[in-house]
């Protein structure tokens, strides 16, 4: 299974929403940030154990060669919500730096690029981003601006938890902590997600949750803290496959399951200590292990089961 790039999954699904003669589908992203190719269960770890998620792609469809358009996170992020690739949004890399945002840049995601949230929502779509953003923090390129209804979450990678600028956790434009508790972040992001899918699962809705994890530094809450047998790395999959696993059954216990499309990825690969073997490279790298990610698919009477 070949596909372009993240957006263009998503974006083929809006055509089916435009022809949808009852009521519109849902859509749920599920964006882990560092994932590599095989550490999950279905696309070969033998360390990390997803449940939720293999059983996500034996429901649904594993796209193998499905490819990030940056092997960094934040032009790749932008390409998920525009469907352009980066240069076109002027979130590229460029021959200085790998164009990775960090706190108090000037530079983020425009906000007269049209988002998926903001032609959702002129199809009167409840819209939540729920996780690490990362495409601006400054007020104009925050989740608000971008056709997001609400935002919980932090603004930038978790290692960039600068002493004179504590890690921040964001309710829309407010910092309600700082610096976040980390270890729960995974938590408070399901409950966040889960809260969303109650309270709007008689409209259509999309749900954007862009996890922290596993970008480094790693942390799980005590529930799954030492669990793995793939280190703390494993502890904090194992803990997102946790949280996909109680979306399903949000989605389940409201109803609207066989009306969601859920789609399960990664910003890029990984770096150490995850894997993406086969593959040649990693995070930061143009080999195939820096953008050839692992994806699932799964929208039941839409998507075939275990393609």
């Amino acid at each position: 299974m070949k596909s372009l790039f993240f957006a263009l999954v998503f974006w083929f699904a809006l055509v089916l929403l435009a022809r949808a003669e009852n009521r519109p589908p849902n859509f749920v992203v599920i964006f882990c940030d560092d994932l590599g190719y095989s550490d999950l269960g279905c696309f070969g770890s033998q360390k990390i154990k997803t449940p939720n998620i293999d059983r996500m792609a034996a429901e649904g469809m594993r796209l193998t060669s499905f490819y990030s358009t940056c092997s960094v996170c934040s032009p790749s992020r932008s390409s998920l919500l525009t469907g352009c690739y980066p240069r076109r949004v002027n979130m590229h890399v460029n021959h200085e730096n790998l164009c990775v945002l960090f706190p108090g840049d000037r530079k983020g995601l425009n906000p007269e690029e049209m988002t998926i949230a903001e032609v959702l929502k002129a199809k009167n779509y409840a819209t939540i981003c729920v996780g690490k953003w990362h495409v601006g923090d400054h007020p104009n390129f925050l989740p608000h601006k971008q056709g997001f209804d609400s935002y919980f979450g932090i603004p930038y990678s978790n290692d960039m938890n600068r002493k004179e600028v504590p890690l921040p956790l964001l309710r829309n434009e407010r910092v309600i902590e700082s610096p976040v508790d980390q270890p729960m972040l995974t938590p408070r992001y399901t409950k966040e997600v889960v809260k969303f899918i109650y309270g709007n699962k008689d409209k259509p809705f999309l749900v954007y949750l862009p996890h922290t994890f596993p970008h480094l530094p790693l942390f799980a809450s005590s529930r799954f803290k030492g669990k793995s047998a793939h280190g703390r790395y494993g502890d904090t999959i194992e803990e997102i496959d946790w949280s996909t696993g109680e979306i399903l059954k949000a989605l389940k216990d409201t109803g609207v399951d066989d009306n969601t499309l859920i789609l399960f990825t990664s910003d890029n690969g990984s770096c150490q200590p995850g894997s993406n073997d086969p593959l040649r490279g990693r995070k930061g790298q143009t080999w195939e292990g820096g953008q050839r990610v692992p994806c699932v698919a799964r929208w039941p009477g839409k998507i075939p089961e275990g393609s």
